[in-house]
């Protein structure tokens, strides 16, 4: 237990400094949220509803933490390939899960830009006001947001092993996460048929959960549940990362190869 939380500790402060250097999610994490957040403060700026910009404000910093999610865990094996160093790490003793879990974490944690950038621009702009009602349950509810949508990048990464070309598959998926999960749109504007979806991800949780507790709310049932929904995902990326592991390291027959 103790190698193992070492070995996460390391792995996520190296991957944390490692993506801060990088000039892609530096501008994914802290400069497109800003323009994103500048629309929906225009949109909702001239509603009459109590909170309505932190409320907007809250859904584009958690926009910018799904995008760094989705394209950091959606590409970690991608970039794995271009620097030549997927097979050390599908090779190294340590089980892959804990070699891949502080990555993705790691993705998830740089989204905190997104989120800080949006409230600091609101406050300077557009006067929004940082009164939070819960917020010991806030300072709860975020990391348990990070925590969650990092084990769901955990199982993007173990989804993409196989797929060469997973950065197409990042981007069909990233608006319509923003719809489904309610970060600017409220869920009950959407069809009835997007409720099971939005329900298992756990974005909608997280923000719900951030939203109720800077709002006025009950917050623990949404961390609870978006706690829940992470721990689901560590299980399903224990699964299905050990079976397309057996699946990658094994030997694939060469084209000009007759079947006998």
């Amino acid at each position: 237990m103790r190698h193992a939380f070492r070995l996460f500790w390391t792995g996520w402060i190296f991957n944390l400094k490692n993506l801060t250097l990088s000039g892609f999610f530096m501008l994914n994490a802290a400069i497109l949220p800003i323009f994103y957040a500048t629309i929906a403060y225009y949109m909702f700026r001239a509603g009459t509803r109590s909170g309505s910009l932190l409320y907007v404000s809250l859904g584009a910093g958690m926009m910018g933490i799904w995008s760094s999610v989705l394209f950091g865990s959606g590409g970690l094996i991608q970039w794995q390939r271009w620097q030549g160093t997927l097979e050390y790490v599908i090779g190294v003793p340590t089980r892959l899960i804990f070699v891949l879990l502080p990555m993705t974490i790691a993705t998830a944690s740089i989204g905190l830009y997104s989120l800080a950038t949006t409230l600091a621009w609101g406050w300077l702009i557009f006067g929004l006001p940082l009164d939070l009602v819960h917020p010991v349950w806030f300072v709860i509810a975020l990391p348990a947001a990070i925590f969650a949508l990092g084990l769901l990048g955990l199982v993007l990464a173990s989804t993409f092993v196989l797929l060469r070309n997973a950065n197409s598959l990042s981007n069909l998926l990233e608006y319509p996460v923003w719809l489904v999960t309610g970060l600017l749109v409220g869920l009950s504007l959407l069809p009835g048929w997007t409720r099971p979806i939005s329900y298992v991800l756990a974005p909608t949780w997280g923000i719900r959960g951030m939203r109720e507790a800077a709002l006025g709310g009950d917050p623990a049932i949404p961390v609870a549940i978006c706690l829940g929904l992470g721990l689901v995902y560590l299980v399903i990326g224990h699964f299905t990362l050990g079976y397309f592991e057996v699946r990658a390291r094994r030997p694939r027959p060469h084209r000009d190869d007759k079947v006998l």
